[in-house]
């Protein structure tokens, strides 16, 4: 029995546990607030009132925090879609294309359902239309990569200009009001806005989509940690050669993937089309599927932090408005760029550290 008990490693600390996850991204935020003080000086502001200003612009009060809340809905789903990708072992650069298709198909559905719909099937309707849509515009990148192993890197991006140009042809000459650039309003599908159960939220765009964020976010976690589907992927993502001698598919693994990250960009399509416009329009997507890359990189793929991680672009999105009267908004798109370079370079050297410190330690 002792030797048996020998054998069982010690369990670290819990504030061991808890500094791995943590202290990494701390590091790099704090790397980013002291450059972005340099830059707010070079302005000759004080970051103090900056920072005042963006915190009051965006969390202080229910608008500015409503419309925050909006921004990360969207960005959550982008981030999960490039964060399953890459858990995979491939780099998913289609979201803006998915996200698009994603939402013009939910437009269609809403347009086609009749008026008196009943609204939980309108919006159940329009959600899977969204999915497929964004699994429609992965689905080619997929079989490529599948079957001949092409990268889907350059695939990916050629499907955004594909996807752009078709839908901009659609738009332009089959389905759009009259001198505009979008669709009539949807009949049917439109999601609540959450002024409607809280007042005070009046007038910002955030909506109940948010909850289906949060839901991905769940289902996405179950699927790689509980699932043996998940196990499969990640194993390919470590390992492609050793996955496929152990038994798994790769290529179908691959395939599934890209269609599951389409189809979560594709569903955050319906936070502009059915939560704020009720129409889709051209170039509603305004580079989130881009800064989803650097959201699943922030949050390090883990579905959590890409929750966390979209909060943080939407409240760095948002307060550049807040802050444009002292600093150009421009600083908060640097300043932006320097937290993902913060990230991917100090949080590998700070895991190296606690690393050290651990084995010195034991």
């Amino acid at each position: 029995m002792a030797a048996t008990e020998a054998t069982v490693p010690p369990r670290d600390p819990w504030y061991q546990r808890l500094m791995e996850p943590l202290l990494p991204p701390l590091t790099a935020l704090l790397i980013a607030a002291v450059v972005g003080d340099l830059l707010i000086l070079s302005f000759g502001q004080s970051p103090r009132e900056v920072f005042r200003l963006l915190v009051e612009g965006t969390w202080a009060n229910a608008y500015g925090f409503g419309q925050v809340l909006y921004k990360a809905t969207t960005l959550a789903c982008t981030g999960l879609a490039v964060a399953l990708g890459i858990r995979a072992g491939m780099f998913n650069i289609g979201a803006e294309g998915q996200l698009a298709l994603g939402g013009f198909a939910a437009a269609m559905v809403g347009l086609g359902l009749p008026a008196g719909t009943p609204a939980a099937l309108a919006v159940l309707l329009c959600l899977l239309a969204a999915g497929a849509g964004g699994s429609l515009a992965a689905a080619v990148p997929g079989a490529l990569k599948a079957r001949f192993g092409a990268s889907e890197v350059i695939v990916t991006i050629m499907m955004n200009f594909i996807v752009a140009a078709l839908l901009n042809w659609l738009v332009a000459t089959k389905v759009s009001v009259a001198e505009s650039l979008h669709t009539p309003e949807i009949h049917a599908g439109a999601v609540p806005r959450l002024a409607e159960v809280i007042p005070a939220f009046h007038g910002s765009a955030a909506n109940f989509t948010i909850l289906v964020a949060i839901a991905l976010a769940i289902a996405v976690w179950w699927y790689l940690f509980r699932t043996r589907a998940g196990y499969e992927l990640r194993a390919v993502g470590l390992q492609p050669d050793a996955a496929e001698y152990g038994g798994i598919d790769v290529g179908r693994t691959w395939w599934r993937t890209l269609l599951l990250s389409g189809a979560l960009a594709g569903l955050g399509g319906v936070n502009y089309v059915l939560g704020y416009k009720q129409y889709y329009e051209e170039g509603f997507a305004a580079g989130a599927g881009y800064l989803g890359i650097a959201v699943a990189l922030v949050g390090r793929n883990h579905p959590g932090g890409v929750l966390v991680a979209s909060l943080l672009f939407a409240t760095l999105s948002q307060g550049a408005l807040a802050v444009n009267a002292l600093v150009p908004k421009q600083m908060v798109d640097v300043l932006t760029a320097v937290v993902i370079i913060a990230v991917a370079t100090a949080v590998p050297e700070v895991q190296r550290m606690l690393r050290a410190v651990r084995g010195r330690l034991a």
